[in-house]
């Protein structure tokens, strides 16, 4: 499946299968439930009645989601310019990777709401500030007219290998564990585990296969005052040129609704009284779809264009909202699923190569760390108004209108504003 790319595309398109255990076991699924289901404990042990107890650890969730997204977007920005330096962009990458790992392995020690919280905000800082320097590698291991292509099979291969394999074994033992001995919390501890040595190993080849091919002279000075002088620098070029700008408002807005979708799926169907077990494998069955239709975004970009494709995929989130609102049963939360994943993989490859077309490769870390700090200050606002209004209203659906404005402004500013030639920095 890999042969047509290079060996640094391989590389590259591991870390995707490496670090989507992550995406998948911690992020959306596994973890989600399990805290769900230990702070509910204590805050009914504490007087609450139960359903107060979910609303708020759907809540808290939300707010410990924007927490982590809100540091790294803060951070996002300079650790880009950094980046761009001779010989850092790989450091900073393994730093972060390592970050991430270990948050992740101390998930496995501990059934603690609060510090389930705290190790879940350390790993996501990690995997966020680990992705910009990934996202920024595309420019550096591949060619401007194969990006779509890699880009989504990376994605691609995220969800048929990181998302699925370890999220199968992950759910086999919670499921059967009792069988052996094992108890519901150790299974789920054991998936912490899981996530930590998958991401860790297939972070391998990233590691030896890729390097940082283009970079920005490092001047006399003090490199920190010179990274925030670059920001301000490449804040301007952004605002003069009006089709990078726009394109960075509209991604800002509809990537929003997937982060939020993927955070909080499975907390909200907890929440509309689902069974955990059965969202748990609906949610693998969304890897599988999602699989395939990546690569497919990547095949359909080439024949009618990566704009088109990315509106296409806006449109299909506006559909699964729809959904969302009327989301009672099993059946609504599988058709759900499987139009998330139609999209899912294919938006967010697309969106990340249509940037990379745009940006200098020799300061590709920098303007990606602009990408970052949109997507990840979208991803404070989703989650943080998701369960607001969840919480003030008492009803989890309330939530799902603010993910359809979200999607229905970005698909609108990327129609009507983001010229439809790229204009590109170069």
């Amino acid at each position: 499946m890999l042969k047509r790319f290079t060996k640094e595309e391989r590389g590259w398109i591991y870390y995707d299968w490496a670090n989507s255990a992550f995406s998948a076991i911690v992020a959306a699924i596994v973890l989600p439930l399990f805290f769900a289901g230990q702070a509910s404990t204590a805050f009914v042990a504490g007087g609450m009645t139960p359903a107060a107890a979910n609303t708020h650890a759907t809540a808290l969730w939300g707010y410990a989601t924007s927490l982590a997204t809100l540091v790294c977007a803060l951070l996002a920005p300079v650790l880009g310019a950094l980046g761009d330096y001779p010989g850092y962009k790989k450091r900073l990458f393994t730093v972060f990777a390592a970050v991430g790992i270990l948050g992740s392995l101390l998930l496995g020690f501990t059934g603690s709401w609060p510090l389930l919280l705290i190790f879940y905000i350390i790993s996501n800082i990690g995997f966020n500030a680990s992705c910009l320097y990934y996202d920024s590698f595309l420019n550096d291991v591949t060619t401007e007219d194969r990006m779509d292509l890699v880009s989504a099979y990376g994605y691609g291969l995220g969800y048929i290998g990181g998302s699925t394999i370890p999220l199968v074994v992950a759910l086999i033992i919670i499921q059967f564990g009792d069988k052996i001995g094992i108890s519901a919390e150790a299974a789920a501890r054991i998936s912490f585990v899981l996530t930590a040595v998958w991401w860790a190993v297939f972070t391998l080849p990233m590691l030896k296969n890729v390097r940082q091919r283009h970079s920005v002279p490092r001047e006399q000075g003090n490199l920190m005052a010179q990274s925030f002088r670059r920001v301000g620098r490449t804040a301007l070029d952004i605002l003069r040129h009006k089709g990078v700008m726009w394109f960075l408002i509209a991604y800002f807005f509809y990537i929003d609704g997937v982060g939020t979708i993927i955070h909080m799926a499975t907390i909200f169907g907890n929440a509309a009284g689902l069974e955990s077990m059965s969202m748990m494998w609906v949610m693998m069955v969304v890897q599988l779809v999602a699989f395939p239709c990546a690569i497919l975004y990547g095949i359909l970009a080439k024949k009618i264009g990566g704009r088109n494709m990315i509106l296409i995929g806006i449109g299909t989130y506006c559909v699964v909202c729809l959904v969302g609102l009327r989301l009672h049963t099993l059946t609504d939360f599988l058709l759900l699923g499987a139009l998330v994943g139609t999209a899912q993989g294919g938006l967010q490859a697309l969106s990340r190569s249509y940037f990379g077309k745009l940006v200098p490769d020799e300061r590709s870390a920098e303007f990606f760390g602009f990408f970052d700090i949109f997507g990840k200050f979208s991803a404070v606002v989703g989650p943080a108004l998701f369960g607001l209004v969840a919480q003030v209203t008492g009803v989890p659906h309330a939530g799902v209108v603010v993910v359809l404005a979200l999607f229905l402004i970005g698909g609108g500013i990327f129609t009507f504003l983001v010229p439809k030639a790229q204009q590109s920095i170069r």
